[in-house]
């Protein structure tokens, strides 16, 4: 006979809940884009029917906060579900900034890499580590406002592969430093307080670790590292790399 642990059967009824109170926000999403869209082809623009937008497009910004909330707490729930094969950390690095370039550009941020060649193929589930990349790296754009700079390194570290990501934003104090990977913990006005506490699952789940160091005012960097298929040895191609960081906090489940 199958049994269920406990943590397995609180996963499922959370995933269940969230599924069940994520439909109907979807319904309201869409009638109230459609409502919106028949006050547009209205062309309505008395006094009443500007309130009754305005207070239509403040219900769409919380309907999809709320959607926001529970695609993380959703994200969270399925954190078990990891498929690892052997794979290229380098080119998966690669392929997100090439992904974030854009955005990069946009908020002014310049992007320096020290990516290793020649890396031995790493054990990760590539969807998975791709979106927690990208997590790592729009926090740290969200973290320089006004535009800085992003580090990231790759590099072989005995039987491991290590990724740093590093930015010149705020940076924690800390007490958000002790906190950062704390489920339901977030300094953001709208953070559900997932995000990191995903990130580190994540990497646990990977058989990896992760660590943090910050100095308020100066910025943040993440030290992953993940256990190699295979042992060769690599050379380098070296872009400008930096560092920057003080306060330290590390996570480490080898």
């Amino acid at each position: 006979m199958q049994t269920v642990s406990d943590e397995d059967l609180l996963t499922r009824l959370a995933r269940g809940l969230a599924h069940e109170i994520k439909n109907p926000l979807s319904t309201m999403a869409i009638n109230l884009t459609l409502l919106e869209e028949e006050f547009t082809r209205a062309g309505a623009d008395d006094p009443r029917s500007r309130r009754v937008t305005k207070r239509v497009n403040t219900l769409q910004r919380e309907v999809s906060r709320l959607e926001g909330i529970l695609d993380d707490f959703l994200h969270y729930a399925r954190g078990g579900l990891v498929n690892r094969q052997p794979g290229d950390l380098v080119a998966l690095v690669r392929e997100v900034l090439e992904f974030m370039d854009p955005e990069h550009r946009t908020h002014e941020i310049r992007v320096l890499s020290d990516l290793e060649s020649g890396l031995p193929l790493v054990l990760l589930d590539e969807g998975v580590l791709r979106q927690m990349v990208i997590n790592l790296m729009v926090n740290a754009r969200q973290a320089m406002p006004g535009g800085g700079e992003l580090i990231l390194q790759v590099q072989r570290v005995g039987s491991r592969a290590q990724l740093v990501i590093t930015d010149t934003g705020v940076g924690m104090d800390p007490e958000e430093l002790e906190h950062c990977f704390d489920m339901y913990w977030s300094t953001k006005r709208d953070g559900t307080g997932l995000g990191l506490s995903t990130v580190r699952r994540i990497i646990l789940q990977h058989e990896g670790t992760i660590g943090v160091i910050s100095e308020k005012g100066r910025g943040t960097s993440f030290t992953i590292t993940l256990p190699l298929v295979q042992e060769v040895t690599g050379t380098r191609d070296v872009e400008t790399p930096e560092d920057d960081s003080s306060a330290e906090q590390e996570d480490d489940h080898e």
